[in-house]
């Protein structure tokens, strides 16, 4: 790696821990999003951690951020897997199962705000929304951005590991992922949203996230 890299890498890392951080809570404000009636994760909420369990089951939690936090363009975490579906091709929809997906979910500005108080599928249904999903799991080379089969180019997956059990710290330029996904400046980040995904191979997840901070 490169010595400018590596002071890059370490002033994210001493930035995300700053002043300048938003961490974000695993609380309250999370809402179970459910994709079938008799299909759904376990999730478990800690404040600074969320732990998921799959078996078989598809389903996601989300919240929306706050008006302070909509200006970030960088984020930071840690996750882990401990049991991992099997590599899969993430862009086949009904063959897709990943071990964990985060989401972030951004608007225009004027859109956001005339979309506040709107729920996950509608915020999803606005024409101008674009998704960036970084993902652990499928069968793709780490870094990859795919179409997904879901969203149209309303949407982009970023391979970030494939599909094994394991526990890694990740960081994200999520404005500099923007354009490369969509060829435009990075708008406004109004949502987050957290899945896991077995139903098709009918396997079993057992994984979590903590540590998730936003910065400008």
């Amino acid at each position: 790696m490169k010595v400018c890299s590596i002071i890059a890498a370490a002033a994210f890392v001493l930035g995300a821990s700053g002043a300048h951080a938003s961490s974000v809570a695993f609380g309250d404000s999370w809402r179970e999003q459910r994709f079938s009636l008799f299909s759904s994760n376990d999730f478990g909420l800690n404040g600074d951690a969320l732990t998921v369990r799959s078996n078989g089951t598809v389903s996601m939690l989300w919240t929306r951020l706050s008006e302070d936090q909509w200006g970030s363009q960088n984020a930071a975490w840690r996750w882990r897997v401990d049991q991992s579906v099997p590599p899969t091709d993430l862009t086949i929809k009904g063959g897709d199962d990943r071990n964990l997906a985060l989401y972030f979910v951004f608007l225009p500005q004027a859109v956001a705000e005339q979309a506040q108080g709107s729920d996950l599928q509608d915020l999803l249904d606005e024409p101008d929304v674009r998704v960036l999903m970084y993902v652990w799991g499928g069968d793709h080379p780490n870094g990859a951005i795919l179409p997904t089969p879901y969203l149209g180019e309303r949407g982009r997956t970023i391979i970030r590991r494939g599909a094994r059990t394991g526990a890694e710290q990740e960081s994200a330029d999520l404005a500099a992922d923007y354009e490369a996904a969509f060829g435009e400046p990075v708008q406004s980040l109004v949502g987050l949203a957290v899945s896991a995904d077995s139903d098709d191979t009918d396997t079993r997840i057992k994984a979590g996230i903590s540590r998730l901070r936003l910065l400008p």
